[in-house]
């Protein structure tokens, strides 16, 4: 077996995943100073969410849970994979392009389904008719993440993982011209979605193609296994649509009052980066890795593999935890005060930044447990755990928002993201030693958290010293740049005292990527 080169994969992943994120908070500062919270905001958020939660049962979620560990296993094997790849393509096109007509037709259901608080005045109008143009995006991009996980699955990430950027880059692009030339940004900005769906779709089929691996669509068949395919992939779409039912029910919520979705989203946009970079980069990696282990019967590699990738991930995870945390305001400020966007805005959404960032450990642990299921087909498991998740975040959301209003579905997020890791730990126990982590996570993980406690106290002293400055035009760029430098710098330096990492162990992983 060819081993995937994990810390080097997710390196990769996470490289080109945090340019894309980067630039997704400079696409949300640009919406935030052109629009800024309000009624059209809050109808484009809840439009553009309506393809990204098709998106988590037919892309990145519930599909790639099912097509990668299977495709994995017959790459590993010599299982002809293509024949494979091209029955599934088949199959999801097919599926989409009966979503997406079903949708355009009712998207005044979907609206108020997702949205009812909107119902009551214009922001409703202005949802069905972004939706209907945004939605199709769905279609596009839910082929491109069949491409990626063919790519993830025979150890190929860049092109993968750099396709995210095409949408942000546009996006940026659009309205920026928009503006420019007077007309409506917001115009273009739902017209734009689409077509960067587009380029994504044709950046990894490329990708694909240049890697050796002919994928052609054809007639939809249902073989045998597609049928497995099948048996996987509907409780894991089961489980995406539990996650997507504790959004839906954060937004009704939010609906309610006013500026809270815009609120939320922009605080979602700022913890979602550590999470992509961290979490999902480890996902993604994590998972065909284990799969491919599997196959090879190599169970001391599996739980190396994911002792690692745990360890990884936390050590960068709850650093970023404690800094959402302790700072949430002077990020928020800097990256989005400008325009139609005002001190009182920025206040509410670094509250629940601070929130967010509490529960940000919880889903990356996550990113780091479900591929021990995945990889051994098993979506089941889960799928009962969302359940349960799903439960504690509708009861804490709906039953807190009359005590502390808006902020509840922030609250019930973190909450239940820390109930569905532990029911993914206790779960995992079942599976065997593979699914538990080494002595040598043991003895680092306490250090990681007394470190990350150290960089804290830094962070928040020198916070104190540099908040004149944060609060100047011009000075508060280098100002949060020295903020969060010295938290970088305080981590690493706690962190290799007190061996809780070692920078080696990055810098070879560096020099083998580049080679």
């Amino acid at each position: 077996m060819k081993p995937i080169r994990l810390i080097s994969g997710v390196l990769t992943v996470g490289f080109w995943t945090l340019a894309s994120r980067v630039l997704g908070l400079v696409r949300d500062t640009v919406i935030l100073a052109y629009i800024g919270p309000g009624p059209v905001m809050d109808a484009f958020v809840a439009a553009f969410r309506l393809p990204n939660m098709f998106r988590r049962f037919f892309a990145e979620g519930a599909f790639n849970a099912a097509f990668v560990p299977i495709f994995s296993k017959k790459y590993e094997g010599g299982e002809d994979p293509q024949v494979f790849a091209r029955d599934a393509l088949s199959g999801l096109g097919f599926v989409l392009l009966i979503i997406v007509a079903l949708a355009l037709i009712f998207m005044p259901a979907l609206v108020w389904a997702t949205a009812e608080g909107f119902t009551e005045d214009a922001r409703f109008d202005l949802t069905v008719g972004y939706g209907r143009v945004v939605f199709p995006y769905i279609l596009f991009i839910s082929l491109a993440a069949l491409f990626s996980g063919a790519l993830n699955a025979t150890g190929h990430f860049a092109a993968a993982a750099a396709a995210p950027v095409l949408l942000n880059i546009l996006v940026i692009l659009a309205m920026t011209m928009g503006a420019w030339l007077g007309g409506e940004v917001i115009l273009w900005l739902i017209w734009t979605v689409p077509l960067a769906g587009v380029a994504q779709l044709a950046l990894v089929w490329v990708a694909v193609e240049r890697a050796g691996i002919k994928v052609r669509p054809g007639r939809p068949r249902l073989t045998p296994d597609m049928r497995r395919l099948v048996r996987v992939a509907v409780p894991a779409a089961l489980a995406g649509g539990v996650m997507q039912v504790n959004l839906l029910v954060g937004q009704q919520v939010a609906s309610q009052f006013d500026n809270a979705v815009s609120f939320l989203y922009a605080a979602d946009r700022l913890y979602q980066l550590p999470l992509g970079v961290v979490g999902i980069a480890v996902g993604i990696v994590l998972l065909p890795d284990l799969s491919r282990r599997l196959k090879a019967h190599d169970d001391d590699g599996a739980r190396h593999a994911f002792s690692r990738a745990g360890e990884m991930a936390l050590a960068l995870t709850i650093p970023a935890a404690v800094a959402l945390v302790v700072i949430p305001l002077p990020m928020v400020s800097v990256l989005y005060e400008r325009g139609a966007t005002g001190a009182e805005h920025s206040a509410a959404i670094a509250f629940a930044v601070a929130l967010y960032g509490l529960g940000l450990p919880a889903f990356v642990l996550q990113k780091v447990l479900q591929p021990l299921f995945f990889a051994r087909e098993d979506t089941r498991s889960p799928f009962r755990y969302a359940v349960w998740s799903m439960i504690v975040n509708a009861v804490l959301a709906v039953g807190l928002a009359p005590v502390i209003g808006w902020i509840a579905p922030a609250v019930a997020t973190s909450v239940a993201g820390w109930v569905m890791a532990a029911m993914l730990m206790i779960g995992g126990r079942r599976i065997g030693d593979v699914a538990r982590f080494d002595a040598r996570f043991r003895r680092r993980i306490w250090r990681i958290c007394f470190a990350s406690a150290l960089m804290g106290a830094v962070l928040w002293g020198t916070y104190l010293a540099l908040a004149p400055f944060l609060g100047m035009d011009y000075w508060r760029y280098p100002a949060l740049l020295l903020l969060l430098l010295s938290g970088l710098v305080s981590y690493g330096a706690a962190g290799q005292l007190l061996g809780a990492f070692r920078l080696s162990e990055f810098s070879a992983a560096l020099r083998r990527r580049r080679s």
